[in-house]
């Protein structure tokens, strides 16, 4: 008989993050092997599955704690998310509170685990996320293009990516996609759009086109003040388009510490300063593209549904 199942993501699917896509991802890998029910919320009324996948430890707080409450010895999968990592874990109560309930920990990135203290790292793993590999476009001799991909929220800091549009004229074109979550940083973009003939707010885009654009930019951005493990990035590598990413840890788990294209968080200067020497010097373009690519085989499906299934078995097997 197949073990039950039920993930819980407080991301839904109008959501279009990377915390839903991750849920639904897993869900996938999953479905063959168990029964996965998939919610985002989880009560004790009802047939009671094995075990519970939970993701981000505060806002899937009250689920984890009425599953740890109603069933302390079965299996309970708590995997962090970036605002889990490098802020909620650290200062909230209930966050805290679902790491010590957690059989496992997940994180998404190699340096997520730094943020653990050693006792919760002993029941901690790594599993970076993954996409399918897209065939290499060609990209456009005419205009260099830069992207940036996130809902536009604080986290992100989409307002670097602006200023850097602005001190970047003439040397390249940017793209910003992603849906205004916060008025004022989604008036901030319509002003540089306004101001900026070289810069675009594209808004939410389905997935499938998005990936299309990352695909057919020169350089993908990630100027984010934390990530547990940007999706986009991922994305980016498998599709073949360098990254140029803040300097934070989520970034620096994902594209290991000897990356060539990192700035520092908030520095509009010295992104732009990148982007105007990936478009003028081919062969530093070619190195980050080259450092990506070594990184791709993290970002596999198939890597990915292997670790998961393997966790999944592992805590299933050793549950009581």
């Amino acid at each position: 008989m197949k073990s039950k199942i039920v993930l819980v993501s407080p991301a839904s699917r109008e959501a279009n993050n990377g915390n839903w896509h991750t849920a639904h991802r897993w869900a996938k890998f999953l479905s063959g092997h168990c029964d996965i029910a998939v919610t985002q919320q989880w009560n004790a009324d009802g047939e009671t599955p094995d075990a519970m996948i939970a993701l981000h430890a505060r806002r899937s707080a009250p689920a984890i704690h009425a599953w740890a409450a109603q069933h302390p010895h079965k299996p309970l999968i708590v995997v962090l998310t970036g605002t889990d990592l490098y802020r909620d874990i650290h200062r909230g109560a209930d966050a805290q509170q679902s790491l010590r309930l957690a059989t496992q920990l997940v994180v998404l990135q190699e340096e997520g685990l730094a943020e653990l203290s050693q006792e919760l790292q002993r029941k901690a793993c790594v599993i970076f996320q993954s996409a399918p590999r897209l065939s290499p476009a060609v990209k456009s001799s005419q205009r260099f293009r830069v992207v940036m991909v996130g809902h536009l929220r604080d986290e992100k800091d989409p307002v670097t990516f602006m200023q850097a549009a602005r001190l970047c004229a003439g040397a390249a074109y940017f793209d910003q996609i992603g849906a205004g979550l916060d008025a004022a940083l989604a008036d901030a973009a319509r002003l540089a759009a306004d101001q900026l003939p070289h810069y675009r707010w594209l808004g939410g885009l389905p997935r499938p086109l998005t990936r299309q654009r990352i695909k057919r930019a020169h350089v993908l951005v990630n100027s984010s003040v934390m990530e547990g493990g940007a999706h986009v990035i991922l994305e980016a590598v498998q599709s073949g388009t360098p990254v140029l990413a803040s300097r934070i840890s989520g970034n620096l788990g994902m594209l290991g510490a000897d990356y060539a294209g990192y700035f520092d968080v908030g520095d509009a200067a010295g992104l732009a300063a990148l982007v105007k020497r990936c478009a003028t010097e081919p062969a530093f373009l070619a190195h980050l593209q080259n450092q990506c690519a070594l990184r791709a085989e993290l970002f596999e499906p198939a890597v990915e549904k292997r670790h998961v299934l393997k966790l999944l078995a592992s805590v299933i097997k050793e549950s009581p």
